[in-house]
């Protein structure tokens, strides 16, 4: 690539976040820039969000020794494939040639590793302050019979342009649970729950309950359906459930998530994050999004990296691959019948998404890249389902869904 290219993407990058490869099907993004688009007087601190994957040489050299030492105690005989490992193994191998290119390009992107190397401490960021309160859990405050009544507090920024020097905030309190909870004014909103303090994005909201309750956010008129859904599952997991980081569900019970009548009339493309797992590919493919009434369109790959530009782990390691998947499929809407088309655009199968992952199971927000295949609504109603941040513009849903607003995680 030339230095003149490398440059022109790098300034793009740096005002939006994202690199694009000239010479390959892949865009590296940085979660933080993409992020912070979405405020206006609050920064998300690149140093919180990036807790892992940064470390000096020795640490990292220290690491992979002691990876190499466990490696060789479980060194047994070559494991033998069942029918559904070759499966995956085959998916693996077919995918293989675009994430390799999307390696190589990266590692000749000089321009862009030089600011990876830096991205964890942008400017103006700096350490997270420790919290000085009790965490409290959405999910288990919110199975309690004292739900109802509990309460979040909107403090809303007054117009300084009368120039006072005394700031006063209007406040609004709204039941945090099984309500929607909107910030309909262009600027960051502040929000207190239980003396723990959380940042709002302009023009968002956001909805926390359960599955139970999900069908309370299906839009009387169809036209008032989502054109952008996005679904992060907690699939089953016996690594999540073992360290505890979140509660996962039975597949099944996503069988009844009700995307068609979420979806816009004129149709809505549908992206689901999904694991390697060939028993949940297989799960989805032939259960799943027939039951949702979504065809499939084309698959994205997630792929990790370290902030010098090398995975996360071995590409071929089985159970341990250092990229997630992204299906992306298309549901037609109640009102969408034969004598109608879609409005979505078509998408290029195999495209590849590099970042440096946050935190255990956080996916980088690619909702911004999805945008451009809905075409031709105005406004664009974007949803987002078993989320655990917000984005402007978007509602989003689940049973922690400002999990990351916490006001730590913001310079």
């Amino acid at each position: 690539m030339a230095d003149s290219e490398m440059s022109k993407n790098l300034s793009a990058f740096l005002k939006s976040g994202i690199y694009r490869f000239e010479d390959s099907n892949s865009v590296f993004v940085d979660p933080v820039r993409l992020l912070n688009r979405s405020y206006t007087r609050f920064r998300v601190s690149p140093w919180a969000y990036y807790s892992r994957f940064f470390q000096s040489s020795e640490a990292t050299q220290l690491q992979q020794s002691s990876n190499s030492r466990k490696r060789r105690r479980k060194k047994t005989k070559p494991h033998t494939f069942n029918e559904r490992e070759r499966v995956a193994e085959q998916r693996h191998q077919e995918a293989k040639p675009f994430l390799l290119k999307a390696c190589d390009s990266l590692l000749r992107a000089t321009d862009l590793l030089e600011v990876m190397g830096n991205l964890r401490n942008g400017s103006g960021s700096s350490s997270p302050s420790p919290s000085t309160t009790v965490e409290e859990s959405f999910i288990e405050l919110g199975r309690v019979w004292q739900a109802p009544f509990y309460e979040i507090t909107l403090k809303f920024h007054p117009d300084e342009a009368g120039g006072s020097s005394i700031t006063q905030y209007s406040e609004r309190v709204l039941p945090v649970f099984n309500n929607l909870i909107v910030n309909e004014t262009s600027d960051d909103v502040e929000a207190e729950f239980m003396n723990t303090q959380y940042v709002l994005p302009p023009d968002s909201s956001f909805y926390t309950s359960d599955l139970r309750q999900i069908h309370d956010l299906i839009p009387a008129e169809h036209d008032c359906g989502f054109n952008l859904i996005v679904i992060d599952p907690p699939w089953e997991n016996g690594s999540a459930h073992q360290k505890l980081r979140y509660p996962t569900l039975p597949n099944r019970y996503f069988l009844s998530l009700p995307i068609k009548q979420l979806s816009h009339k004129e149709g809505a493309l549908v992206a689901l994050w999904v694991t390697n797992r060939e028993k949940l590919r297989y799960f989805v493919e032939k259960e799943l999004f027939p039951a949702w009434g979504v065809k499939y369109v084309a698959t994205f790959y997630w792929l990790k990296v370290k902030a010098d530009g090398s995975l996360i782990s071995d590409l071929d390691l089985f159970h341990h691959r250092p990229y997630e998947c992204i299906l992306l499929g298309e549901c037609n809407g109640e009102s969408l019948d034969s004598s109608n088309t879609s409005r979505i655009k078509t998408i290029q199968d195999n495209q590849i998404i590099i970042s440096i992952p946050g935190d255990y199971s956080r996916k980088p927000p690619v909702g911004g890249l999805l945008l451009e295949y809905v075409a031709g609504h105005s406004p664009t109603r974007c949803l987002e389902l078993f989320a655990r941040e917000m984005v402007s513009g978007w509602l989003s849903w689940g049973n922690e869904p400002i999990r990351f607003q916490e006001s730590r995680y913001f310079n």
